[in-house]
This record gives C-alpha cells, sequence and structure tokens, in this order.
C-alpha cells in the first residue's frame, strides 16, 4: 500500500473516534470534516483568506429566474442581487446564524438557506424578511438542500430529512441514517433518493423500501481505494448518477448506484465542490479550479480564464451558458458557459467574518 493508501486508512480510523479539536482553519473547506464542528465541506487543498480577511467567502448561491441571484457566505450571512451580481445587498433579516452552508429555490421561487448551527431558514418574498423553519429538526446543521417538485429535503448532522407542506415541519425520511452527517442529495425520476454521506458513502432509498441501503460495491478509485466522503450528488437526464467526493475525484454510475467507476483520472484537483451538466458538457468546480469534459471524464479542459481564486466552493447555472462560481474569495459570473469569468464583488465586500469555533 502505497503513503496515499496508508494515509486514507489513517484517516478512516481517527474519524471512527470522536474528537474534539479546536483550531482556526485557512478557509471554511480546509481539510475533510473530522467532527460535527467542522464548519463546513472540507477535504484537497484550499488557499483562501483566513478569518478577519475583507474578502467574503461564498460558499452557496441560488438564482431565481434570470435576473435575481442569491449568495451565501461563510460569517457574513445572505445577499440577494437583482442585476446577476452585478451588485449585491445584504438579505438576511430574520436569519440568526450567519455561516450559510447551502441554498436551493422551491418551484415556486421560495428560497431555502441551511446554516452551520441555525438551522433552515425560508423567504416567501424574495429575499426581504426570512423566517426559520426548524421544528422537527433533531440538530441544526444543514449541510444539503434540495426542493424537487413539492418536496423540500434537508441533509443534516443526523441523517435525512422532509418537510411537510401542511405544518411546516421535518420529518425523518426514513430510518438508516440516524448520527449521519450528510453532506449532498439527490432524486431520481423514478422518486428514488441518493445521500452522500461523511463516511457512509452513498446510501439508497427507494420508493415503498424500508430503510436507506448502503450501496455495497462502494467507490473505488484507480488504486483500488473505497472513497466514503461525498460532497456532491446530481443526476443527468439519461438517469445517470454523479458523485464528488472530498479528496478523491468525479465517479459516475449508469445503473440507478449498483456500481460506480472514477471518470475523473485526467483531472488536475481530486477535491469536488460543485458538478453541474448541461448539453455542452459535464462542468466540475474543484479546488483549484473549474472544469469541463465533453467524453466522459477522458480528457479535462480548464475554464478559469478571469478567476482570481481557484478554491471554488460552490457552481451552479442560471441560464443557457450563464454559470456563477463561489469562491473562498468571492463569487465570479460567465456568460460564455465558463470560458471567461468576471468577479462580481461589488455589495459582497464586508469586514471580518466572525469565527465559528466559538465555544458557548
Amino acid at each position: 500500500m502505497n503513503a496515499i493508501g496508508i494515509g486514507r486508512v489513517l484517516l478512516g480510523l481517527m474519524l471512527s473516534v470522536p474528537m474534539v479539536v479546536w483550531a482556526a482553519p485557512e478557509s471554511p473547506q480546509a481539510g475533510p470534516p473530522q467532527s460535527r464542528m467542522a464548519p463546513a465541506d472540507g477535504g484537497g487543498a484550499s488557499h483562501g483568506p483566513s478569518f478577519g480577511q475583507e474578502t467574503t467567502s461564498i460558499q452557496a448561491l441560488t438564482s431565481a429566474g434570470n435576473d435575481l441571484v442569491y449568495a451565501g457566505s461563510f460569517g457574513l450571512g445572505l445577499f440577494r442581487s437583482e442585476d446577476r451580481g452585478a451588485t449585491w445587498t445584504k438579505s438576511g433579516q430574520g436569519v440568526t446564524d450567519p455561516f450559510i452552508l447551502t441554498l436551493t429555490t422551491g418551484k415556486d421561487g421560495t428560497i431555502y438557506a441551511g446554516t452551520f448551527r441555525g438551522g433552515v431558514f425560508r423567504s416567501r418574498d424574495h429575499g426581504k424578511s426570512w423566517q426559520a423553519i426548524n421544528s422537527g429538526l433533531k440538530r441544526q446543521e444543514i449541510k444539503a438542500l434540495l426542493a424537487v417538485g413539492d418536496a423540500v429535503y434537508a441533509g443534516t448532522s443526523d441523517g435525512v430529512y422532509r418537510l411537510s407542506a401542511t405544518n411546516d415541519r421535518w420529518s425523518v425520511v426514513t430510518t438508516g441514517l440516524d448520527d449521519i452527517l450528510v453532506h449532498a442529495l439527490a432524486l431520481s425520476s423514478d422518486g428514488t433518493l441518493f445521500a452522500g454521506t461523511s463516511g457512509k458513502g452513498i446510501l439508497r432509498f427507494k420508493a415503498q423500501s424500508t430503510g436507506w441501503v448502503r450501496q455495497q460495491h462502494g467507490l473505488k478509485d484507480h488504486e483500488g481505494m473505497t472513497e466514503n466522503f461525498i460532497r456532491v450528488l446530481t443526476i443527468d437526464p439519461e438517469g445517470g448518477i454523479y458523485a464528488g467526493t472530498f479528496d478523491g475525484g468525479v465517479f459516475r454510475s449508469g445503473d440507478g448506484g449498483d456500481t460506480w467507476r472514477p471518470i475523473s483520472r485526467a483531472l488536475p484537483n481530486d477535491s469536488i465542490r460543485g458538478i453541474l451538466f448541461n448539453s455542452r458538457g459535464l462542468f466540475v468546480a474543484t479546488g483549484h479550479g473549474i472544469f469541463k469534459t465533453t467524453d466522459k471524464g477522458r480528457q479535462w479542459v480548464p475554464l478559469n480564464k478571469g478567476l482570481t481564486s481557484m478554491s471554488i466552493q460552490v457552481l451552479i447555472e442560471s441560464g443557457a451558458g450563464v454559470l456563477y462560481a463561489g469562491t473562498s474569495e468571492g463569487a465570479f459570473r460567465s456568460d460564455d458557459d465558463g470560458r471567461t469569468w468576471h468577479p462580481i464583488n461589488q455589495g459582497l465586500e464586508g469586514g471580518a467574518a466572525p469565527s465559528p469555533f466559538l465555544f458557548r
């Protein structure tokens, strides 16, 4: 076994033992999640700002229509833009936790924000005001939000929940994920729900089944090591499932999650922070830039012209050819499918972000 393999085995052993460690990382994404004290996703190299600098780390993005965009920062709360990011204003009235980890938009334009320690917040007036919706949640660390049709799901530090439209209460989707940190969610066209976890790989819940089932074949890289720390999940129109890992690259399943194959051997960085696809290709955001493939991973083309920060935290598409990237040093927009990028930080500048590692 080489040094990388030994390191991953040791990491797995460390993560199986509860630890309490206090250390301020270089950025909100520095290193794999060691415990629930870790404020945000980790894995891979990150060269973002330390706490106290003026740049704003953008961890989450979502859009509503062609012009309205929302950005969630790590420590400075929520921002809103009505002009595709040209200018931003604060948009967090009612949000009690400034550490935003995830954003999603419902089919009716409702915006949902998931936070590090304050649970879920919702806005029905285009981000002007927000209300907490945490009834039923056991813990309030929200890593993933998924709005599909009339359903809203939350991936938390205690499994997966679904929001009831009748009484605004969250309920556990099904058994099998107690005390497991869920980083990513995806729903297939047949109603199967997939959860990407911290340490347990990918689990699947089929409609009418009895509970979550862990994918037995796992995600094995080119060296035969199994990747169990999943940061990103997405499903293409043909039903192909893509999984981005913390430090093991990208995997694809063409059979509903039964088997997986790595597709990122030629990718320069294995810390995956975002995956999206359109008719022009598959786009991947990493800890060192954005890349595109049109041949299912055999070749990757860098799409980093204009980016001044390569530590990408989130990547979304809003309209044909329009991409937004959140980085450890602000936000960027591309109007040409990622070929060129422009900073969109007017109004995102802020003072020193508070440290999330404050004991209460």
